[in-house]
Formats: structure tokens, C-alpha cells, sequence
């Protein structure tokens, strides 16, 4: 018999009967933080929420939200809660400012972990038969073994060959036979790239299938790597204070990332008001572990924008989903009053067939009033028209961008490679008033 799920029981549960597992695990992790770290134990007895009789989920608007401030603040291990005996491995953040955020886990959330993984992959269409090249860096990050450990729970073969030496990546993909690579979607499009220049045919190895996270993309993007790798690609979600890749991912259909919500519990807030949107409203996404030993966290903001569905997905599945994050609070840029999103200058920016997927956002200021540039990669067909043709080509941008966005952005066309590539997450913006540099 041909599975259709991995684990059917749980991936097709009815919403009651998955909303009272919620709240019995809720209880317990409640109970585990306010025995066993102060930082929680203060917080609900400040806000009167009794663990021991915790059985209304409406009592969560009552905890105030942990931030990464919160982790930074009780850095390495005072949010732990269990003793370090317990924990068998510790991840963390760049830490480029200040402490990093610390996050630990026992063999028990080991173990979900990589199931929540395999589950996704498995419903990406992956089985134990594929070779699953794992592009994400490995160390303290936790997005290389994250991935790895789930891709082999699938029973996958594994390729850990991490970021970095893209030649090497490619040569690997065609000896290797790989089905699927794990990677940043800007690193997809730089593999692409080189594969081009080597003269590399995508079409003709056995890849089908990408899994993509760790930064914001599009589906302007996804059709750009799709189009150029010859696979589906697919959105993977995550962050390292709830778990790290894995917390949610696309299945076949590409309608939303279905949560784990037995092992997460979602919300949407105002970003504003901070209280609970209505439902299908995009706010900001607040995730309480209720699986987690080591360090659960209880309504953790994410700075993520998105929205949630609860209507039962084509697949089947009956997990929320949520939609691709339109973007990340902290890289929200004001100019001249106006909110903008690097998302959103890339939705204009990639219904322009005549450029490249590659651009760089540049924040300044000048005469006091701060201003906004947009370098932009062309093609060397393109660049090498006339000036008349590129001052016109570049106004022709220009007013998209002020279309969609309500303010003047002024756009740079730049000749090919000359905007760095990036094995890892891309920098997308250069904030000049910040001593930042292209």
C-alpha cells in the first residue's frame, strides 16, 4: 500500500479533537516552565495564570509575550528548563549584537524535531528512496542540522555538504544522482547561475524537488528558481527560538505553510495593539511550544507578518496554514513617513523579465530628508544599450515602484555579477545612515 501521509492520524485530526490535545499539552508545559525557570514562574504568577489549573486557552492573552530581548537578557541557559544533563545539544544565534539568543534541546525534542521535518518533506513528495543534498550551513545555526536530521527520520539518503563552493555543489548534484536540495533561496538562484555559466542542463539531472527557508522570497522568486533548476520549489519555515526549520512548510499543493500545531500554537496579533487579530487578518506571528522539554517558550514574537487559515487545506491535511510572511517588523524601512518592505519593492522588481533576480536596496540620507535606492542587476544585452535606452528603461522603474509603493525610489542598473552573491541568507538592504557599506 502507497502512503499518502506520514503520520495520517495526526496530519488528518478533526480541529476539536486537535485543540483539546493542544490544551493538555499546554497544561504541561506550563506547569514544566513555572517549575523549573524563574523567568516563567514570575511571569504567571504576575499575571495570574495558574498552571495547575490552566484549561481555558483564552487565559494565554492573559502571559505576556517573550521576545528575543527576554533570551538575550537570561543568556546562556536561564531559560532552560531542564538541567543541562538533559540537554544533549545547544544551538544559537550570530549573536552580532550583544548576546546571542541560546536555545537547548533534549533527546526528546531531537526526536520531534526531526519528525516535524520528515512529515514536511514527506508531504513534499520525498521518500526513503531520494538523496537529499542539505546546502545549509551546519554549526550553531540551526538550519543545516535541523534539515539533516530530519531527512534522514524520512530515511533519505543525506548529502551534508553545507554552503559554500557552488562548482563543488553542482558536481555533487549530477554524480550524486541528488533528488532535492535544502538551501536559501538566493543561494537556489546563484547555483543556477554558475550551473549556466558551466554549462550545466538542469533539466537533465534527476533534481525535482528544493526546499527553501531562512530568508523571505516570493513566488516571483519561487517561478525564477522553478524555471531555472527545472524543480518545484518549496517554502520551509522556522526560526531558532522555537525550534529552527521545520515549524511549518508548503506541502505539494503551495497554499500555505501548515503548522505543526501539535507541536506549535500559532497567533496573530496587531502589530499595533498587540491583541489577537481576527481571524485571516495579517499581523504579527506569536508561537508557544507545547512539545518542547528543554526550552519550551511561551508566546514568543516573531517580527514575522503573515496570516493564518484554519479552512482544511486541498491536501487534506487540517493543520492551519499560514501564507508566505510578507515581511519582518524589524526590517520594515520608514521613508519620509512612508512603511515599506523589502518584499514589496521585489514584487515589483521581478515582473520586469528584462532583469535579473538580483538587487540591492540602498537607505541614505541627503539634505537632511533620508531616500531610498534600488541597484538592479541587467542583463550585459541590456547593459550595453545606449544611455538614452538606460535612463529610460531606469524612469520606467522608477514609476512602477512609485505605483505600487507611493513614494520616489531612484533605480541603479548595474552590470552583471557586480552585486555580491550570497551562500547564506542575502542582504537585501545597505543602510548608509548606519555606516553600513554596498
Amino acid at each position: 500500500m502507497t502512503l499518502k501521509f506520514w503520520n495520517e492520524k495526526i496530519e488528518l485530526i478533526k480541529r476539536e479533537e486537535l485543540e483539546l490535545i493542544q490544551i493538555d499539552k499546554l497544561k504541561k508545559t506550563l506547569i514544566n516552565v513555572y517549575e523549573n525557570v524563574p523567568f516563567y514562574k514570575k511571569r504567571l504568577d504576575d499575571c495570574g495564570v495558574n498552571p495547575y489549573k490552566f484549561s481555558n486557552p483564552d487565559e494565554m492573552e492573559n502571559i505576556p509575550f517573550t521576545t528575543k530581548d527576554d533570551l538575550r537578557l537570561n543568556y546562556p541557559f536561564k531559560l532552560f528548563a531542564s538541567p543541562l544533563d538533559k540537554i544533549i545539544r545547544i544551538h544559537s544565534s550570530s549573536g552580532t549584537t550583544g548576546n546571542p539568543t541560546v536555545v537547548g534541546y533534549t533527546k526528546s525534542d531531537i526526536r520531534m524535531w526531526g519528525d516535524s521535518i520528515a512529515r514536511q518533506l514527506f508531504s513534499l513528495g520525498l521518500r526513503s528512496g531520494d538523496t537529499v543534498q542539505n546546502s545549509y550551513g551546519y554549526g550553531l545555526f540551526t538550519g543545516g542540522l535541523g534539515l539533516h536530521y530530519g531527512i534522514e527520520v524520512l530515511g533519505a539518503i543525506t548529502i551534508p555538504v553545507s554552503g559554500g563552493n557552488t562548482e563543488r555543489q553542482i558536481k555533487i548534484m549530477r554524480d550524486f544522482n541528488t533528488t532535492a536540495v535544502c538551501c536559501t533561496p538566493s543561494y537556489a538562484l546563484h547555483i543556477a547561475e554558475v550551473g549556466k555559466e558551466i554549462g550545466v542542463d538542469f533539466g537533465k539531472l534527476p533534481l525535482k524537488v528544493g526546499v527553501f527557508g531562512a530568508e523571505p522570497w516570493t513566488d516571483h522568486i519561487r517561478k525564477e528558481i522553478e524555471d531555472r533548476l527545472k524543480i518545484n520549489a518549496y517554502d520551509i519555515y522556522g526560526l531558532s527560538e522555537v525550534m529552527g526549520p521545520g515549524v511549518a512548510c508548503e506541502c505539494s499543493c503551495k497554499n500555505g505553510l501548515h503548522i505543526a500545531e501539535d507541536y506549535f500554537i500559532p497567533e496573530i496579533i496587531d502589530p499595533k495593539t498587540h491583541k489577537r487579530a481576527s481571524k485571516g487578518k495579517i499581523g504579527e506571528l506569536v508561537f508557544t511550544t507545547i512539545n518542547k522539554e528543554g526550552m519550551p517558550v511561551i508566546r514568543y514574537k516573531t517580527n514575522d507578518l503573515t496570516s493564518i487559515s484554519y479552512e482544511v487545506c486541498s491536501c487534506g491535511r487540517t493543520h492551519a496554514r499560514m501564507a508566505k510572511p510578507v515581511g519582518r517588523l524589524d526590517d520594515m524601512l520608514i521613508i519620509r513617513g512612508v512603511n515599506v518592505f523589502p518584499s514589496q519593492i521585489e514584487e515589483v522588481l521581478m515582473e520586469i523579465k528584462e532583469i535579473e533576480p538580483h538587487y540591492l536596496i540602498i537607505i541614505d540620507k541627503r539634505k537632511y530628508l533620508d531616500c531610498m535606492e534600488v541597484w538592479i542587476e541587467v542583463s550585459e544585452d541590456i547593459f550595453s544599450e545606449k544611455m538614452n535606452a538606460l535612463e529610460a528603461f531606469e524612469s520606467s522603474i522608477e514609476h512602477k515602484l512609485y505605483s505600487a509603493i507611493g513614494i520616489n525610489i531612484s533605480v541603479k542598473l548595474k552590470e552583471p555579477k557586480t552585486i555580491k552573491r550570497s551562500e547564506g541568507k542575502a542582504k537585501r538592504v545597505v543602510d548608509m545612515r548606519k555606516g553600513e557599506k554596498p
